[in-house]
């Protein structure tokens, strides 16, 4: 493409992420790591996660706001790493996941973001129906407590036997709950990740027209899910060019095609496209977002006017 990918996309960064430290919300340097971001013009959006100390979130929402920055929340990692469930079949158990998300949204509006994502749950086949009502029934809680404040809720598709083994899960299921919550939320949407498609056994045309009416943002990273038995197994998102990893240039340069035949490619009003990459063990974080950097340069230069 002769023109900018800025022009058609806002190119961000899940911070939490690349920053693996933020993921807990108590990392002493967290302004650090969002302050990076901030002077970077690559980025026109970033991705955070909670912040726990009122003083830093309030440093970090001046610094974003001074930025100019889109800022998304993401709040996988509050579910994540205290093992709660939205679709949790006891109502005891969903509901600790369903106060922790109105947190979210509380300070996904104090560090100005417009929307906040989440996922759903571990299920297991004895309970998918009623585990499918549980995550309707939080999801339309967030969308009611969300729509009040002019804000955006979207689901993040999952693998639902590899790694997060989520409830959602295959486009045509994720498909299905979109619609539902369609139905009485406008203010719902899908996040969807390159990583993860090959996790769900299927094909970024094939999940991107299934879902196509409920997108709402997107991810690019890579993943290693072909061999059990290779380094780095499962929903880890190492940088591209990693050893046995589903996704690189060529992938990318695949996914941005089928945007565009899709008809992603907004100027007018741009999605959210955010590299979602990790450091694995002692990678330096700046040079895997950095070369993230230089594999979406190319499929971008390679993809056709």
């Amino acid at each position: 493409m002769k023109e900018s990918i800025h022009k058609y996309f806002q190119v961000g960064i899940v911070g939490f992420m690349a920053w693996p430290d933020n993921l807990r919300g108590e990392d002493p340097h967290i302004l650090e790591s969002i302050r990076k971001v901030s002077t970077d013009e690559y980025f026109d959006a970033i991705e955070v996660n909670w912040i726990k100390d009122a003083s830093m979130r309030k440093q970090a929402a001046k610094m974003l706001g001074t930025a100019h920055l889109k800022v998304c929340y993401g709040a996988q990692p509050r579910l994540l790493t205290t093992g709660l469930n939205p679709n949790h079949p006891d109502e005891c158990g969903r509901k600790k996941a369903e106060n922790t998300l109105m947190d979210a949204i509380d300070e996904a509006e104090e560090l100005g973001a417009r929307e906040v994502a989440f996922l759903a749950g571990k299920w297991n086949p004895e309970t998918k129906s009623q585990a499918y009502a549980q995550l309707l029934k939080t999801t339309r809680a967030l969308c009611d407590y969300a729509l009040a404040k002019g804000m955006m809720v979207e689901l993040e598709v999952f693998d639902y036997d590899i790694a997060k083994s989520s409830l959602i899960g295959p486009a045509p299921y994720a498909a299905r709950f979109a619609a539902d919550v369609r139905t009485t939320h406008p203010n719902f949407g899908l996040l969807i990740d390159l990583s993860h498609i090959p996790m769900t056994h299927e094909s970024p045309e094939f999940v991107i027209r299934t879902l196509r009416p409920y997108i709402t943002h997107f991810h690019i990273g890579n993943t290693v899910c072909s061999n059990p038995a290779a380094e780095g197994y499962g929903d880890e998102h190492q940088r591209f060019g990693f050893p046995n990893g589903a996704n690189d240039t060529p992938q990318v340069l695949g996914f941005l095609r089928v945007l565009k035949n899709e008809g992603f490619m907004n100027a007018e009003n741009p999605y959210v496209l955010s590299f979602e990459v990790k450091p694995w063990q002692d990678e330096d974080p700046d040079i895997v977002v950095s070369g993230a950097k230089r594999v979406l340069n190319r499929a971008w230069a390679l993809l056709e006017e």
